[in-house]
């Protein structure tokens, strides 16, 4: 077995990515502007329902056949979801301070947020940065084709058809022209119409919306 678990980088290039904007576009929010807080509160759920689902395939359909099939290698993959479980805490701690945020757009509140924001992000790196050099060469010789393809699928059957168009506008646009050929190649030909059609101009709608 050998799969091609370059899609996977591509994603996290869109996790570094976001993570880091979101504390940025909270950081620049002005007290009291409760409409602004709204639209990167909206966006931040976007980013967590991704993430969430990205690594509910890992945890469900990645790392069972991983532990199956490797030896000494194990040590890997329970590091893996040990990463997981401390990402999960983070995204907790966010989960309350978002609203409270959101709600008043106060100075203090978007203090909490942006600490709250910068330690997951911390914690998502670290983690990001391991699966790349540890993680994917080992799913590389144990993963079959079908099963690297039921990630994709799963995130494909968890999210909402229009959060999945935003999430695949993410993807695609810090995408070289092989790595967007990469992706759009995974699409029946009518999905390919529904993104180009559809998709794209929405996402640019919510980009611009989101980044001022």
């Amino acid at each position: 077995m050998s799969v091609n678990t370059q899609d996977m980088e591509i994603v996290h290039r869109v996790l570094r990515r976001e993570s880091r904007l979101l504390m940025e576009l909270a950081a620049a929010v002005i007290p009291g502007d409760t409409a602004r807080a709204k639209v990167i509160a909206g966006h931040f759920r976007v980013y967590r329902l991704g993430l969430h689902n990205h690594h509910e395939a890992e945890d469900e359909l990645l790392w069972p056949p991983l532990l199956a099939r490797v030896d000494l290698e194990a040590d890997i993959v329970l590091r893996m979801q040990a990463q997981h479980e401390r990402i999960a805490f983070t995204l907790t701690r966010l989960d309350a301070s978002v609203p409270a945020w959101e709600a008043t757009a106060g100075a203090d509140e978007r203090d909490t947020l942006v600490a709250a924001l910068a330690d997951h992000r911390a914690v998502l790196m670290e983690h990001l940065d391991d699966e790349e050099a540890t993680l994917l060469p080992l799913a590389a010789k144990h993963i079959t084709e079908q099963e690297w393809a039921s990630l994709g699928d799963h995130l494909v059957n968890s999210t909402p058809e229009l959060t999945l168009l935003t999430l695949f506008g993410a993807v695609l646009e810090d995408a070289s022209p092989a790595e967007r050929a990469i992706v759009l190649s995974g699409l029946a030909i009518p999905a390919r119409v529904v993104w180009h059609v559809i998709g794209r101009p929405r996402y640019a709608r919510h980009i611009r919306r989101v980044r001022g």
